[in-house]
Formats: C-alpha cells, sequence, structure tokens
C-alpha cells in the first residue's frame, strides 16, 4: 500500500510518498480502509520532533491522527464493529497513523460515522470535535444565558467551539480574521471582533464568563484576555506552550484542554452531525501525495482551515 512517512524528524521535506506492508490487526484492533486523514497542528511538532517526549513515535513514522473509513479486517477478540462498517475515529498519538492507505486501530476509540455528510469529510470531526467538546461543555461547564469569548475562533476548533457554545445558550463573542467572519456569523457567533485589526481586549466591553483560548498568543496576551473574565469565572486554555493563568482573588478558575480520545462522546457529536446540529467544515481536500505541501503550509504560517487528505487506493 501507499503511504506517507518520515524516517528522520525535521522540516517538511522529511515526508515520503512511499510503498509501505499492510498492517495486520492485533487483538483489539481493526484495520480500517482510509477514506480520509486530516493535518493537524500535532502532526508538524511530531514530525519536527519537539514534541517526542510527549509522543515517541518509531521511525519511520506515518502522521494522522483523524481517520474516516471502511472497516476492513478485524484483530482477535473485537465484537464490534464489523467489517464493512464505516467509521471515524481519533487514532492514538504514538502507533502509526491514517496518512495511508489503510490503518490499525484500537476498536474501541471507533465510533459509526455520520450519514448525513461524505465519509471523507467526516475525517475533519474527531480530535478538533472532542477537543471543543472538552473545552465547552466538560471544562468550562458553558450554561444557558452566559457569555463566552473564543479567542482563535477561525481554526477548526474554534469553529466547533462557537456551534457548540451556541447550542449550549451561550452568548458567543468569537475573534477571528475577516476571511473568516462570516463563517463564525453563520456558525453562531453574536459578535465577530476582527483580530488582525482590533484590540480584541478593548474590543469586548461586557465581562464574560468564560474565556477559551485556542490561539498562540503571549502569555501577557493571554493574561490581560482574562482580565476581562467576570469574577467566578473561567478561563480555558487549549495551547500548551502558555498556560491558563488563574485569579485565586477572584475566584476565575484556570484550565488547561489536553483531549482525550472519547468514542462516547464522539458518537454524540456524530448524532449531532446528523440532526443538522453541527456542521463539519471542510476548507480543501488534497490527495495524499501532497500532504508534505500542506505540512509546508503550516510550517511557513499559511495554513488556513481544516484540510482533508485523500489516498487513491485502486
Amino acid at each position: 500500500m501507499k503511504a506517507v512517512r518520515f524516517h528522520e524528524y525535521g522540516e517538511p521535506d522529511v515526508l515520503r510518498y512511499e510503498d509501505v506492508a499492510q498492517p495486520v490487526p492485533g487483538a483489539g484492533e481493526v484495520r480500517v480502509r482510509v477514506a480520509a486523514t486530516t493535518f493537524n497542528l500535532v502532526d508538524d511538532g511530531i514530525r519536527g520532533g519537539w514534541l517526542r517526549e510527549a509522543f515517541p513515535v518509531t521511525l519511520p513514522h506515518t502522521p494522522g491522527i483523524e481517520v474516516a473509513g471502511t472497516v476492513d479486517a478485524l484483530g482477535e477478540g473485537v465484537a464490534g464493529p464489523a467489517v464493512g462498517d464505516e467509521v471515524i475515529g481519533f487514532l492514538p498519538m504514538v502507533p502509526d497513523g491514517a496518512a495511508a492507505e489503510y490503518v490499525v486501530a484500537p476498536a474501541d476509540v471507533l465510533t459509526a460515522a455520520p450519514r448525513s455528510i461524505p465519509l471523507s469529510d467526516a475525517a475533519a470531526l474527531p480530535m478538533v470535535g472532542l477537543t471543543a467538546w472538552q473545552a465547552v461543555v466538560e471544562d468550562a461547564k458553558l450554561t444557558a444565558g452566559q457569555r463566552v469569548l473564543i479567542n482563535g475562533a477561525g481554526g477548526a476548533v474554534g469553529g466547533y467551539a462557537v456551534q457548540l457554545a451556541k447550542h449550549a445558550g451561550a452568548y458567543v463573542v468569537a475573534t477571528g480574521s475577516p476571511r473568516t467572519a462570516e463563517r463564525l456569523r453563520s456558525a453562531g457567533a453574536d459578535e465577530v471582533v476582527d483580530h488582525t485589526t482590533t484590540d480584541v481586549v478593548a474590543a469586548v466591553t461586557e465581562p464574560v464568563d468564560v474565556l477559551l483560548n485556542l490561539a498562540s498568543i503571549t502569555p501577557e496576551q493571554l493574561s490581560a484576555l482574562a482580565g476581562r473574565v467576570r469574577d467566578g469565572g473561567v478561563v480555558v486554555n487549549t495551547v500548551p506552550r502558555t498556560p491558563a493563568p488563574a485569579d485565586e482573588a477572584r475566584g476565575v478558575r484556570a484550565v488547561d484542554v489536553f483531549v482525550r480520545d472519547d468514542a462516547e462522546t464522539l458518537a454524540r457529536l456524530v448524532g449531532m452531525v446528523d440532526r443538522g446540529e453541527l456542521r463539519v467544515d471542510v476548507d480543501r481536500r488534497v490527495p495524499l501525495p501532497d500532504l508534505p505541501a500542506v505540512h509546508a503550509e503550516a510550517a511557513a504560517g499559511t495554513l488556513r482551515g481544516k484540510v482533508v487528505v485523500l489516498p487513491a487506493i485502486g
């Protein structure tokens, strides 16, 4: 089969599109014929080597931690899913990923794919959807009537976070660029602040109950935004390089999100998609051989939106 792998850590040019042996599922695993995977920023960090302590992959390594596809073979002891089932999942970070024609995955991280959208587009849901859910619902515990500021809402996680916050009945203030403003409004944002031309702290004129930070900003910038959180509120942050600041004197708690696989919650998100309550946005779709170019865009800071990567299985 074909896969994209890197044999050494480095810049995007270490990625190679090459022939590799088809994987065989072990006990508790299934083999998935990949309809699509995606690019996530953690893929860039793993390939570049600066996340090697957190995610000690074995070289050569195949990236791709989100998958959509069809179950092709079962390992010993797998009672479900069954061969032929269309599934999606957030894969473990360290084993080989889904930037290939086939991938082996633990059966318990997979859930049935949504039926209302193309299977390949469903690859854009697992990790980023779970990140948004865990941040908005589990960590922030956002409720109806509250105000939330979502900083960095223009990215893939932000799109889901805006929708989930609006679904919870919150008033949503989202930061984005002119390119993402209309998409954020259509996702449910009540206010969109253009962070490219506006001081966000100054633009948020009323205190918020929740600050959700999804952007790579300085600790000083995050602290300034946290100052807009009302007493007793919460700062939720998904960017590991800039820890969430708490303010004990004001009762403002801080939560740093480290997304985890959760097939049960992913199934809940799939249900929301099929009921029309959650939209899956895909910026573009590229063939698997073009994945190195996507990594290069990310490294250059020019990558925009969620990119779905399609293997061409013959």
